[in-house]
């Protein structure tokens, strides 16, 4: 069926909150409130064409911003406020548009924004994690754009990236990405906008996954834990769903709550879905731990999870569309004001290193820091020729690394113990070049130690800034440390395994096998080595 025209000023008016500017979100202990201190629920609904959600991937690497399309949000927004939407999920946006038009007819709706700030060519890459400078001028130009909007709540660092047991390694550079996301807004942004992370429904990882986001320094734990739930399906309870098993595990965490995905399609598909889940989301068995959940979507597409069918111009709401509507509007959580609300949960404990979970919380990569890097790359002795194509890095790399492991130690990390190079964080031409330069000082400057069969060249003009000396000299003594590391594991090179079964990632761009570079076994737990130095946590901003 089609939305009457009714049912929009109807929605418009249920939700109960159009206004020239919709007041700030602002969180405190576990709960969300409007800035005049009433508690806030999210009513969400995911909203992307071709979104990597529910389970999905995209795999083109391009997306469609739904907030740069005045035209279709002129036409979706009504529908989705007549549903007693008060939020939506945008999983990728293109900073240099113009989502003025949008955002005011979300304003107008009574709809916030959550956004991720990744886009699928440019996201942390769970089989090969890296926090760099690239990310993070994606990550702080989403921030600068949409922090113009009061209507945005915040943002997820990432969504799905460590999917499984395989692959943990890859949360350490999330959590990295989120330590400099908030420290972006507490530094550019004059109200209150949160970072978090949404994670999918793994058995083996999810205790750890959670209780790893939230530990440790405050400055750098999530602001919000989203949580991609289909567990519950068709006719079901809170006990058989699963749901109780969430509320007794969540009940103690210290921030807020809620499904960034829910609305499973089995076994009936999208219009088959009926949203009980929904009532019991809205309901007391529920509301002291989360708070509301965004249904998972907006578009009927090839994955069938759809709400509305559109084609063109035009957009015809589905069942299922009908089931949820009726479930939000009737939906009456209670609330509770924000000078009452006296949170008393605390911090979770970091996860112990285990084989099901590799990383440490006690240290996290380095903060991408562009001057620094520049400022390395300009006082190598032994950099690539500028003829040298990307797609020779890999093997460069390989050449380099294999031969004399401790020269890439600087741009090397290790998850399991937090010893992480202080040029970790670099693009790929620049640690390149740090790894060729340091090759050639520990072979004394030989004349041929430089060649690399004629793709590196000595640089005679090679002059520290005298700006940057101290930062590069604390860098220096970082990765002495990390060197030192990879010494002790008795590393011969590529595919060697060393001392230990410590999870450790590359950053750089490689074809050949680079995970076992830097395997620390027997350094102490949470040495990280940029902060030890003297850099900080930020490097030094030159």
């Amino acid at each position: 069926m089609v939305t009457s025209k009714a049912a929009i000023v109807a929605g418009l008016t249920l939700a109960g909150q159009a206004s020239a500017a919709l007041q700030p979100i602002v969180m405190k202990g576990s709960k969300f409130f409007y800035e005049n201190g009433t508690q806030f629920y999210i009513k969400g609904i995911a909203y992307q064409q071709d979104a990597a959600g529910a389970g999905g991937e995209t795999t083109t690497g391009t997306f469609k911003d739904p907030l740069a399309d005045a035209a279709a949000c002129k036409r979706d927004v009504p529908i989705m406020a007549a549903a007693g939407t008060n939020a939506i999920r945008t999983y990728a946006i293109d900073p240099t548009a113009d989502h003025s038009a949008c955002m005011k007819l979300l304003d107008e709706a009574g709809i916030y924004v959550i956004s991720d700030l990744s886009e699928p060519s440019t996201s942390i890459n769970r089989d090969d994690p890296r926090w760099d400078i690239t990310l993070y001028k994606r990550y702080t130009a989403v921030i600068d754009e949409m922090s113009k909007y009061s209507n945005v709540i915040g943002f997820f660092a990432g969504n799905e990236v460590s999917n499984n047991a395989t692959n943990t390694d890859a949360s350490a550079y999330v959590k990295a990405a989120v330590r400099d996301s908030k420290n972006y807004i507490k530094n550019n942004v004059k109200r209150w906008m949160g970072v978090g992370y949404a994670a999918n429904d793994d058995a083996k990882i999810r205790s750890e996954m959670a209780h790893f986001f939230n530990c440790g320094n405050q400055s750098e734990a999530i602001d919000f834990w989203g949580y991609n739930i289909y567990e519950w399906c068709g006719h079901n309870t809170i006990k058989g769903s699963g749901y109780q098993d969430q509320i007794d595990f969540f009940k103690n965490y210290s921030v807020p709550v809620f499904f960034a995905e829910y609305g499973c399609n089995i076994p009936d598909g999208a219009d088959g879905r009926i949203f009980e889940e929904t009532t019991a989301l809205y309901s007391d068995a529920m509301t002291d731990v989360f708070s509301g959940g965004i249904v998972y979507m907006y578009f009927e597409e090839d994955n069938d999870y759809g709400l509305v069918k559109v084609s063109g111009n035009s957009a015809k709401t589905m069942k299922n569309y009908d089931k949820l509507k009726a479930n939000v509007l009737a939906a009456k959580p209670k609330t509770v004001e924000l000078d009452s609300y006296k949170p008393a949960n605390e911090p979770a404990e970091c996860p112990d290193v285990t084989s099901n979970w590799q990383v440490t919380g006690d240290a996290l990569p380095p903060t991408p820091n562009e001057s620094l890097c520049e400022c390395m790359y300009n006082s190598l002795t032994c950099v690539p020729n500028k003829d040298v194509k990307p797609t020779a890095y890999g093997e460069l790399f390989g050449v380099v690394c294999g031969n004399d492991p401790a020269a890439c130690a600087g741009i090397q990390g290790n998850v399991s113990t937090g010893v992480y190079g202080a040029y970790a964080m670099c693009n790929s031409l620049q640690q390149l070049g740090y790894v060729m330069d340091q090759y050639y000082k520990n072979q004394k400057y030989a004349s041929t130690a430089c060649d690399f069969n004629g793709q590196a060249s000595a640089n005679g003009a090679a002059k520290a800034d005298p700006t940057c000396s101290a930062a590069l000299k604390s860098a220096e003594a970082a990765n002495k440390v990390a060197a030192t590391a990879t010494a002790g594991t008795g590393n011969g090179g590529v595919g060697g395994t060393g001392g230990g079964a410590a999870a450790t990632s590359s950053s750089f761009a490689s074809p050949v096998a680079m995970k076992s570079f830097f395997t620390v076994a027997d350094m102490a737990v949470g040495l990280y080595v940029v902060i030890a130095m003297g850099v900080g946590a930020g490097m030094v901003m030159l």
